[in-house]
């Protein structure tokens, strides 16, 4: 029998974007410094809690909220946890397009949520044949990973997953981890 991976999710910190209300995507952009304090205190929430491992997508802002809340831990660098390419509307307004539009169909220029979910079951497979005993895993990424976790690990459709996540609901319902089972 194969063992269960127990996942742990955290959101990377701010970032100027994120303050601005700017689709990301595959951009490159640092915390500002909310995220960089935000990432301090996670640190000292979490403190004492070890991880069998720590993956995080390879993009500086999640990178950078990995090293500072897991100063002591091995963290993987995976471009599979990166946030879906938004192709030509990265650095546009998040609010101006549907994420619902780009379950199935490509962002122009980019991918689809889709090939974010492909990528994820990817590194989940690898993750999983790797192991021998049953793993606790931190996961350090971005929205439309964390919505690939929510289809493949709670059975929800890629509809329910967006609508119901928590970055669409105000007051915004963010928590210091969220748990998944694989």
């Amino acid at each position: 029998m194969t063992p269960t991976i127990q996942i742990t999710y955290f959101v990377h910190g701010t970032t100027t974007d994120n303050e601005l209300g700017i689709a990301s995507g595959h951009s490159d952009v640092g915390l500002s410094e909310l995220g960089f304090r935000q990432s301090n205190e996670l640190r000292e929430k979490l403190k004492g809690k070890q991880f069998d491992l720590v993956v995080s997508s390879d993009l500086l802002r999640a990178r950078q909220t990995a090293k500072i809340v897991f100063p002591n831990q091995t963290i993987e660098f995976d471009s599979r946890l990166k946030e879906c390419d938004y192709g030509s509307l990265t650095g546009s307004k998040a609010s101006q397009f549907d994420l619902n539009e780009y379950v199935e169909k490509p962002f122009p220029k980019g991918e689809s949520y889709l090939n974010v979910e492909e990528r994820v079951k990817s590194l989940l497979e690898e993750l999983k044949e790797k192991s021998t005993t049953e793993q606790k895993l931190a996961f350090v990424s971005h929205q439309a990973p964390q919505l690939a976790l929510e289809v493949l690990t709670k059975n929800k459709t890629w509809k329910e997953a967006v609508e119901q996540d928590w970055r669409q609901k105000t007051p915004k319902e963010w928590r210091p981890g969220w748990a998944y089972q694989y």
